[in-house]
């Protein structure tokens, strides 16, 4: 039998603390449902076309009043207006936007999760213990914005790309590896949710929280997606943060093994921010 890859102890072992910490995490089956239906056909990248295999929205159900009573969903939902969706057009950010930023870093920043997250990375010499000095890393890493797409300004950051999504030169999706984005988007109709990836040993549930999916966003196709389900951001923020943190390599892929899933956490680097960060889930146990 074939044996999977070495799977990251340490790192294993810190964000299954950030797991636990995560009470602002949504349950299955009460505060959201998933319908999965079917499982999605090989799409080639670039491609636009792909047959439907789920004939309803992923998500049947999601508990509104609950995402706007937890800050930091609440400050998070307030940042996703805030980009623009094409690459090669540079963003314009408002006063209004930099406090709304403020506010989301704030909000996390008195999390559990973001506590403990703060102090692993200071033992790892990664991080400043002074808080203020960890906010502005975090705004650097999350929201600085450069330039992806080389013929425009500044028209991306790490926050865009992963949580918000945005297209190349109108043709393919990039990013967009956040669970309530995708609910809000489906919810507009921009969303199209065309069914799960993996084999068996992956095969999602509607009590999983990661789901490997195929989607299209405003008529372009997304072959394969990945994303947490549920969880708070600042849960995600945590885990790619310390992933990016803890590797200088331009691109890194590490195995880890959180609550019952076996993932591989994908971070891209540009320069001192990321590029993009996702999770795929290779199997569950």
């Amino acid at each position: 039998m074939a044996k999977g890859p070495a799977v990251d102890q340490e790192l294993s072992a810190v964000l299954n603390e950030l797991w636990k910490l995560d009470v602002n995490r949504l349950k299955p089956g009460r505060d959201y449902t998933i319908n999965l239906q079917g499982k999605a056909d090989f799409v080639a990248q670039g491609s636009n076309n792909a047959r439907d295999k789920a004939n309803t929205p992923l998500f049947s159900y999601v508990n509104e009043d609950k995402l706007k009573s937890i800050a930091t969903f609440a400050c998070f939902i307030n940042l996703l207006d805030n980009y623009e969706m094409s690459t090669g057009v540079a963003e314009k950010v408002t006063s209004e936007e930099l406090e709304e930023n403020d506010l989301f870093l704030d909000a996390i920043l008195k999390t559990e999760v973001m506590k403990r997250t703060h102090k692993y990375l200071v033992s790892k010499g990664q991080a400043k213990s002074d808080i203020a000095q960890f906010k502005k890393q975090l705004f650097d890493i999350w929201f600085k914005l450069y330039n992806r797409d080389r013929s425009g300004g500044e028209d991306s950051c790490g926050f865009e790309h992963v949580f918000v999504g945005e297209t190349k030169y109108n043709k393919e999706i990039m990013g967009l590896h956040n669970w309530v984005q995708f609910y809000l988007q489906e919810k507009l109709n921009y969303v199209d949710y065309k069914g799960y990836k993996g084999g068996d040993k992956d095969k999602p549930t509607a009590d999983d929280h990661v789901v490997n999916l195929q989607f299209s966003w405003k008529g372009l196709v997304k072959p394969l997606g990945s994303s947490f389900i549920g969880v708070s951001p600042e849960f995600e923020v945590a885990l790619f943060t310390i992933a990016f943190l803890m590797n200088n390599e331009r691109v890194t892929k590490t195995v880890v093994k959180v609550d019952k899933y076996v993932l591989e956490i994908v971070v891209c680097r540009y320069g001192r921010a990321i590029g993009t960060s996702y999770p795929k889930m290779l199997q569950k146990q």
